[in-house]
């Protein structure tokens, strides 16, 4: 059954509306905080709201001074910093739409998408972890990339490639004239103008951009922060990376729109996390199933004072019952939240509510967001319609009219059931995605790029459990005669093409697939 529109309760229909009331409403409170990392990189950063909207308007002056039209899109690969929101929001401000990227993918994954979006600008980390993304783009696909290229640097010492300006300086750039005109923009922003093109992986295995508008995706935030009680005294420790949604938008634009204070990390382990909530207070933590149980099970929980949170916010995969029952028992969480939503609805599906017993929150994913419905098709798969399901995807209407059907249903591709209460529970997949520590993974994809190592003849991909990350790949691969090829051989070359989540953990080689009449493979037959 349908539930009532939030657009009528919506405070700010776009964001550079919500960033604007912030500041007025919380000019000084604090905005961001980014503490996570060594000295010898950066200090420790905090922003009140009114410094974070003078911060992004400038960002938006620098895009317009660097010619930045309304309308361009610009693109994100950088990991959780204070950088990300402040560019994020700052691209919106100057009227443009936000295409965020994988940290995870590969420079080769990435910059098919700075190619298919047509984007304007790159928005891309210098040294982390060991690679330097800048660095990378500049080198191997010069050619391809925009002419404005801002290397964000997360290391003290380093200096940005030929080709791209650092934050910094980037900043500078916007001249009095170039924020005015920022600021035009910004009050020239539609609710229905695309905000941002999510990039999701298909079936078919290539990736497909979800268009969402300003007005699907603050509806779809509001409601998210609303459930769970989100108020400017809350802090809210940001693990999920800020190109999913749920880091972008039932992170970043929930904290705006209800003046939470973010805590960005950019890379989670147990100690970090745990360190952040107690030297920062943390009171919201939002994170995938598997997050939770690292630290129940760290040895270190003990010495971290975990007392300040107050709500944890989990999905994306089967929650043990005892899961629930040992946030709130053995950390002392007091509401405990599950949800389901898909990037083709801003991530917003269905949720529980604060209110939920222990067994609902573990076995169902709660009813619909106020503003959407959900139903099953006849042979059991959820569709869901209403506010905040996608425009489309981009350049592809085929794509779009096959999930979107006529009478405006999202078909998931998830297979589920309701209850008398209107509880959904998801129960199979559709296809053969699979769930890798919070990320789906697509095996058509991972198929296709195997079918290019020599020797193979035919692969077929599957999830297996994993006590970690929920699921993990298992290879499949049919090989021809005399081929030379072992397990170690097959994933270093998924290694060299795939983002990590997507690459297989394990490699079976036989002599001859199971195959139904049709002669397509049983995958079911295969673990």
């Amino acid at each position: 059954m349908a539930q009532t529109s939030l657009h009528e309760t919506l405070p700010s229909p776009t964001t550079p509306a919500a960033v604007r009331r912030a500041a007025h409403t919380w000019p000084d409170r604090i905005a961001l905080v980014d503490a996570q990392w060594h000295p010898s990189s950066h200090p420790r950063l905090e922003l009140t709201w009114a410094q974070l909207h003078g911060v992004v308007r400038a960002f938006a002056g620098a895009l317009v001074a660097s010619g930045i039209q309304a309308g361009d899109r610009v693109a994100i690969w950088s990991p959780n910093s204070f950088h990300w929101p402040i560019a994020a929001l700052g691209v919106h401000y100057a009227g443009a739409t936000l295409v965020p990227l994988n940290t995870r993918y590969t420079a080769g994954e990435a910059i098919e998408i700075i190619e298919r979006s047509g984007a304007r600008a790159v928005i891309v980390s210098g040294e982390f972890l060991g690679a330097d993304h800048a660095s990378e783009l500049l080198r191997d696909h010069r050619d391809s990339m925009p002419d404005v290229v801002i290397r964000v640097p997360l290391t003290r010492g380093t200096t940005a490639p030929d080709g791209a300006v650092d934050w910094h300086e980037f900043l500078e750039r916007g001249s009095d004239d170039a924020q005015a005109e920022a600021d035009r923009r910004a009050d020239a922003v539609s609710p229905d103008d695309i905000s941002d093109i999510l990039f999701t992986s298909g079936t078919t295995g290539k990736s497909k951009g979800v268009l969402a508008t300003h007005r699907q995706t603050l509806t779809g935030s509001y409601g998210w922060g609303a459930n769970a009680g989100l108020h400017p005294d809350d802090r809210y420790l940001m693990v999920n990376p800020y190109f999913h949604t749920f880091g972008y938008k039932a992170g970043i634009l929930p904290s705006v729109l209800f003046g939470v204070t973010m805590l960005p990390l950019a890379v989670y382990s147990p100690d970090q996390a745990m360190k952040l909530v107690s030297d920062e207070r943390a009171t919201v933590f939002p994170g995938a199933p598997t997050i939770f149980q690292t630290i129940l099970d760290d040895p270190k929980r003990a010495d971290h004072d975990l007392s300040s949170l107050r709500i944890v916010i989990t999905g994306a995969a089967i929650v043990p019952v005892v899961l629930v029952e040992r946030l709130q028992q053995d950390l002392g969480v007091d509401t405990v939240i599950t949800a389901y939503g898909l990037t083709e609805a801003s991530g917003f599906v269905s949720t529980c509510t604060p209110d939920d017993d222990d067994t609902t929150v573990a076995t169902t994913c709660g009813r619909a967001f106020p503003g959407m419905e959900i139903k099953l098709s006849d042979d059991g798969e959820v569709l869901a319609r209403g506010d905040m399901v996608m425009v489309g995807y981009l350049d592809d209407p085929d794509a779009t009219a096959a999930t979107i059907d006529a009478d405006g249903w999202l078909h998931t591709g998830d297979i589920g059931t309701l209850d008398e209460r209107g509880n959904l529970k998801i129960t199979d997949r559709l296809k053969d995605m699979y769930i890798c520590g919070g990320f789906n993974v697509y095996p058509a994809e991972i198929e296709q790029t195997l079918a290019r190592i020599d020797g193979v003849t035919e692969s077929a991909v599957v999830g297996v459990p994993d006590d970690r990350l929920g699921e993990v790949g298992r290879a499949y691969l049919t090989v021809r005669a005399g081929a030379d090829l072992d397990e170690a051989q097959v994933i270093a070359y998924a290694k060299e093409h795939l983002a990590n989540f997507k690459i297989p953990r394990s490699v079976v080689f036989v002599d001859e697939f199971p195959r139904n009449a049709a002669g397509k493979i049983l995958k079911r037959n295969l673990t």
